[in-house]
């Protein structure tokens, strides 16, 4: 009678500890849920650019961001690639915003192939004044991207004024005319 209420201790003891064990774990995995994770990387908005080279994905000639960005312009830093879709959807107004005076938009291919971006730009049109090949990632990453596309708007001081995650739309078109029309 000893050795049933030994092992019936047992089973209840090991019935709590797992009950406790899978309450806890749902009461993480509810908390999880709620939590938004929106990782961003080193924010550049306010800061100043920095400087980056590449090769041209037009010539093949080699690209310094310090020898483009030298204008009294507003630059739009577009990175973008053939295969993304979402980077199709954008470019219509990547199209309309090359025709800006005001505004040079220079373009980082990600981890493309060239013939495939060539033939993307030659059937959609090219806004791009420069293209940056990027193959590996790195130099995106290094510009706090983290997918694609990503938009960034700098003045002529290379100062990051705004950062658009995803495609551009009209709202993020209006908001890139109003702060090159705007800004003092």
């Amino acid at each position: 009678m000893f050795l049933d209420k030994k092992i019936n201790f047992k089973r209840l003891i090991i019935f709590i500890s797992t009950f406790i064990l899978l309450f806890l774990l749902a009461i993480i995995f509810f908390k999880s849920l709620k939590t938004e994770n929106v990782y961003i990387p080193d924010q550049l908005t306010g800061k100043e650019i920095p400087n980056f080279s590449s090769k041209s994905l037009l010539d093949n000639q080699y690209l310094e961001s310090e020898k483009i960005f030298i204008n009294k312009k507003y630059y739009l830093i577009n990175i973008w690639a053939s295969w993304c879709g979402p980077c199709r959807d954008e470019h219509p107004y990547l199209i309309k915003l090359s025709q800006n005076d005001k505004l040079k938009i220079v373009g980082i291919n990600f981890k493309d192939k060239k013939k495939n971006a060539l033939s993307f730009l030659n059937k959609q049109g090219n806004p791009y004044k420069q293209i940056f090949i990027d193959y590996d990632g790195s130099l995106s990453i290094n510009l706090g991207a983290y997918g694609i596309p990503e938009t960034l708007l700098i003045n002529n001081k290379k100062i990051v004024l705004l950062k658009f995650i995803g495609p551009l739309n009209s709202q993020k078109y209006q908001k890139i005319i109003d702060a090159i029309n705007n800004e003092k």
